[in-house]
């Protein structure tokens, strides 16, 4: 069975209280649908240029943007990367809204296959390797690790998946995905596209575990920022078979929730900045009859008009307005009418 070993240090504490705070921050917030649809797109703009980046893929963000809105036939390597992964993620994304999802050895492998098609043999696309293979330094190009043998993969797999199934309610969800991502790029299960796939899997293990900023969330962006101190904490040097019970998970705990925060510090930022357009721009007026319902749960017309000067058909026209943007939902009828918090997810 698989057991990492690990110390919840002051500092990991402190990371995953503040990731806690700004998730709250975050999904208190109450933004338009056409604004957030806006940032999903960025989202998984800059998940697909950073993901890629982290391995190699030499296009700008500039060039993914465009690709991404025209996705053309005839495509490069470099291109098709992007495409593939920007895929996985709306794949990703219909998974998760259709409801449960399970991390298993054959969703893993789903997104392998969506990972690198096109870019592997066909022999190597969705499936664990049955080779052995070496993992090189970016920079230099000498060999630094040595994975598991290829035997021995699809036991490590199994217990690793395993360990993350039975210790959903017994360890706090952030250093569970923390420790399923070092140990996944530790076991290094496929030919390639390993840490495409590993980024992957951990986004959905955080989004099923309750982080739900996922259609917002770009946590390969820190990684990217500076690839070689990534690589320095998830990775490993030497060979496993002599590393194996040595191997200590804590000073990526602290590394990979740092990153969590910085990543949710930059959605909180960014967001309110996004889809400034009449249709969607909201004034006082509007933010007091949401900050009303945050604080009383519900409204109603006399409510508001103790609140603004603005005419009775003015008044009617502002909350059709927060109801369009699908920030607000109309209950009752006639006199007994009154408006809540739209739920969604």
């Amino acid at each position: 069975m698989f057991h990492p070993k690990y110390t919840i240090t002051d500092q990991l504490l402190a990371n995953i209280t503040r990731i806690n705070e700004l998730v709250h921050e975050i999904n208190d917030l109450r933004f338009p649908k056409l604004v957030l649809v806006e940032f999903e797109k960025y989202a998984r703009e800059l998940s697909a240029f950073a993901s890629t980046s982290i391995e190699g893929n030499p296009l700008p963000l500039t060039d993914v943007k465009k690709l991404l809105k025209s996705k053309p036939e005839k495509i490069r390597d470099s291109e098709r990367e992007v495409i593939n992964y920007n895929n996985a993620l709306e794949l990703l994304n219909r998974e998760l809204d259709l409801g449960k999802i399970e991390l298993t050895e054959k969703l893993i492998l789903t997104i392998h296959k969506q990972v690198v098609t096109g870019l592997l043999p066909r022999h190597q696309i969705g499936k664990l390797r049955k080779h052995p293979v070496v993992v090189h330094d970016p920079k230099t190009r000498e060999i630094v690790y040595l994975p598991p043998d290829a035997s021995r993969v699809r036991t490590l797999l199994t217990d690793l998946l395993e360990f993350v199934r039975t210790n959903e309610k017994n360890i706090n969800p952030l250093i569970l995905a923390g420790i399923f991502h070092k140990q996944m790029v530790i076991i290094h299960p496929f030919m390639d596209g390993n840490g495409r796939t590993t980024r992957l899997a951990t986004k959905l293990l955080l989004a099923k575990m309750g982080l739900n900023t996922f259609h917002l969330f770009s946590f390969e962006n820190y990684y990217n920022q500076n690839v070689t101190k990534y690589f320095h904490f998830v990775g490993e040097y030497g060979d496993y078979n002599e590393l194996e019970n040595s191997l200590e998970f804590t000073e990526w705990l602290e590394y990979f929730t740092e990153g969590l925060i910085d990543e949710l510090l930059r959605v909180q930022k960014l967001l309110p900045t996004m889809g400034r357009s009449p249709e969607t721009k909201l004034e006082k007026h509007h933010k007091k009859i949401i900050d009303y319902i945050k604080k009383n749960e519900y409204i109603a017309d006399r409510d508001y008009a103790h609140l603004t000067y603005r005419a009775k058909a003015t008044r009617t026209l502002d909350f059709q307005k927060l109801i369009d943007l699908e920030l607000i939902e109309r209950k009752g009828k006639g006199k007994a009418t009154y408006y809540t918090q739209k739920e969604y997810v």
